[in-house]
């Protein structure tokens, strides 16, 4: 049987699902695939390359770093994340990623991204991972918020303008049985983005993207549904929040942070507890 996980983004909502790796980290939880977009997709890489407590650390030490998060960062580059930063110097120099664990791990790995030009998901695999944080930049690219990344010959943004939660991705690619880790509480509803007239101004140089991200909330509300299917299945186990993560996506309140990571860490203990059994 392949087993797939599935990681939602969410910005520093991601800190929940960081919780919930280590914990498969801890107690050896291994998988055959992996797919996430945006904040899941870099969890993601440090599950595969076995480095516990590094997505924790990379979004609480330098929350407090300009170069992390700031206006100053979108006024010098259109991103309010440093992205540079976060993608080549904390990775190549202060909290150094382990590329050879991550390159050489037999579980299969794959990132979404949103090609602006089509308004539709793409996906990429661990290769394009080799030493080069170009399309993981991509995917935490939140429209808006951050500039569009070019990569080989595309034009690309975060992969949860399109698919939030790309578990019909992992069913397409062979996985029997997802376990989906989610960054909202179960009663979450997704509204239509509150920005339109901002998005639509400064993206108009691409219909189709702005009619991705129109129809976002419509996306996402149809693949919760899907997944409420396939538990009814039994193809799928989902760990959420088991409250509402109260904080923004560019939230840099430590003690926060900390508790939603806590959270994650025993959300998983209490659904794979029961998923061993």
């Amino acid at each position: 049987m392949k087993i797939g996980l599935v990681l939602e983004g969410g910005g520093m909502r991601g800190l929940y699902t960081s919780g919930v790796l280590d914990y498969f980290l801890d107690h050896q939880i291994s998988v055959n695939y992996v797919i996430g977009v945006s904040a899941g997709a870099c969890n993601g890489i440090s599950y595969l390359s076995n480095q516990k407590g590094r997505s924790y650390r990379v979004n609480t030490n330098y929350i407090s770093d300009k170069r992390y998060l700031s206006l100053s960062n979108f006024i010098k580059t259109k991103s309010l994340f440093g992205l540079d930063f976060i993608f080549d110097v904390i990775p190549h120099e202060l909290d150094v990623f382990d590329y050879e664990t991550f390159l050489n791990s037999p579980i299969e790995y794959k990132l979404g991204v949103t090609d602006v030009l089509t308004g539709r998901p793409v996906y990429f695999d661990k290769t394009h991972l080799d030493h080069d944080s170009t399309i993981l930049k991509a995917s935490s690219s939140i429209p808006v918020f951050s500039p569009i990344i070019e990569y080989q010959n595309g034009l690309y943004l975060d992969g949860g303008a399109t698919d939030s939660i790309p578990v019909k991705q992992a069913l397409a690619d062979g996985c029997d049985h997802v376990i989906i880790v989610l960054t909202r509480d179960r009663s979450y509803i997704k509204k239509p983005e509150s920005f339109r007239l901002i998005y639509s101004n400064v993206l108009k140089k691409y219909p189709n993207l702005i009619k991705a991200l129109d129809n976002r909330h419509v996306t996402y509300n149809d693949t919760l549904k899907f997944i409420k299917e396939l538990e009814q299945q039994q193809k799928a186990t989902v760990i959420a929040p088991t409250s509402p993560l109260e904080i923004g996506r560019f939230e840099k309140n430590i003690n926060k942070l900390k508790n939603i990571y806590e959270l994650g860490y025993l959300d998983a203990s209490k659904v794979m507890d029961s998923f061993k059994h």
